[in-house]
């Protein structure tokens, strides 16, 4: 006999998960705070100072509702693009955009297409609107173009994830080879591209923004470089009638109205975001000479964080980050097979690399048995 109200059939199939188990649900089954938070590719550097005296000075207030149009933000972050307020869309950071999208364009048992290996929540948000996921191999630890696009070729995929650059590996293409995929895919597939670590790496793997382009949806955030994870906050980039099949959809209450405000002084400070970017690629630099000095190949990365060779298997890279973590430094590590060889490092602040460098020798060396 039925004893609760039913959950939809797609629902109630899906696994009780989540797509990250946090720093914060680790400190609480730990018992204590990590040393060094060095695994989330938050930027430890924070917002601009002029952000934070901006929503000191609003928080009184927060009793009102937020915007809902998100009229102010949406014009900043027009502005800084060059393109019309009309090809932008904001929401609660790109996990909320990711989620708009697929409830956009998937239908129950459509085929999307992305990498194996890839950014996680996209592949539980199609889960949550019942798409068959197709993932295919990284090849030299880079997502594969050509194998994404025979696979939406071959399974008709209404939707193609890309992240540039990539998490989690840190790698990039170039803008003209991004360009060349973008031409190559089908009319009727849509195109993510997350450009979540866009500021950070070379300019070049950037393509010229085309907003006559109806295929293509490109999502930033101000949770890397502009230091506001915490706010969730992020927007997509489309043309018209794409903004507008948003607007059917979305949370318009979904952005508050500190995060709104907070994105606006981000984008208004040029100089802080330049700052940020210099001081990511000395961290970089600065995780790449600890690995090397411990016999670990940095990989090269244009964001925020270094995924590290273990120079084994995914078993031997997985006691390295658990001899880590067992010394209160917490980093992250890429799941899928040959990319679980590594571990993955941000950058984080001096004295988080400085713990980094004293205890990695450690944990490697508990991970070889000695």
């Amino acid at each position: 006999m039925q004893t609760r109200p039913s959950l939809t059939p797609l629902v109630g199939a899906l696994p009780e998960m989540v797509p990250f188990v946090g720093p914060e649900a680790q400190e609480r089954s730990r018992g204590k705070p990590f040393r060094a938070r060095l695994g989330a590719n938050e930027s430890s550097f924070g917002p601009s100072p002029r952000v934070v005296e901006r929503m000191a000075k609003v928080a009184g207030d927060m009793w009102m509702y937020c915007d809902p149009d998100n009229h102010d933000l949406k014009e900043a972050a027009a502005a800084h693009l060059g393109v019309s307020p009309e090809n932008i869309v904001i929401g609660e950071g790109i996990d909320g955009v990711l989620a708009l999208v697929a409830r956009m364009y998937v239908a129950p048992g459509d085929a999307v297409v992305t990498s194996l290996g890839a950014y996680p929540t996209f592949n539980f948000h199609i889960a949550g609107v019942g798409g068959r996921l197709l993932t295919v191999p990284y090849r030299d630890d880079r997502e594969d173009l050509d194998g994404l696009l025979e696979a939406v070729r071959r399974e008709k995929a209404p939707l193609v994830y890309l992240s540039n650059p990539d998490n989690p590996m840190g790698s990039w293409w170039e803008a003209g080879e991004v360009q060349d995929f973008i031409e190559a895919l089908p009319p009727t597939t849509m195109l993510v591209l997350d450009e979540a670590y866009g500021e950070l790496g070379p300019a070049s793997a950037l393509p010229a923004i085309d907003v006559a382009r109806p295929n293509v949806i490109r999502t930033r955030t101000f949770s890397k470089a502009y230091g506001l994870a915490g706010i969730r906050c992020g927007f997509a980039v489309a043309d018209r009638r794409a903004i507008r099949d948003f607007e059917k959809i979305r949370n318009h209450y979904g952005v508050s109205r500190m995060a709104q405000i907070a994105g606006i002084e981000a984008l208004a400070d040029q100089a802080w975001l330049r700052s940020v970017v210099e001081r990511v690629a000395a961290g970089r630099m600065r995780i790449s000479a600890i690995a090397t000095q411990n016999g670990l190949k940095p990989l090269p990365s244009a964001t925020n964080f270094v995924t590290v060779d273990c120079g084994h298997d995914g078993a031997f890279a997985l006691k390295v980050l658990e001899g880590l973590i067992a010394r209160d430094v917490f980093v992250r590590k890429p799941m899928a097979p040959v990319l679980d060889r590594c571990i993955r490092i941000s950058v984080g602040l001096d004295h988080e690399l400085d713990i980094l460098a004293e205890e990695l020798p450690k944990a490697l060396a508990a991970a070889r048995g000695g």
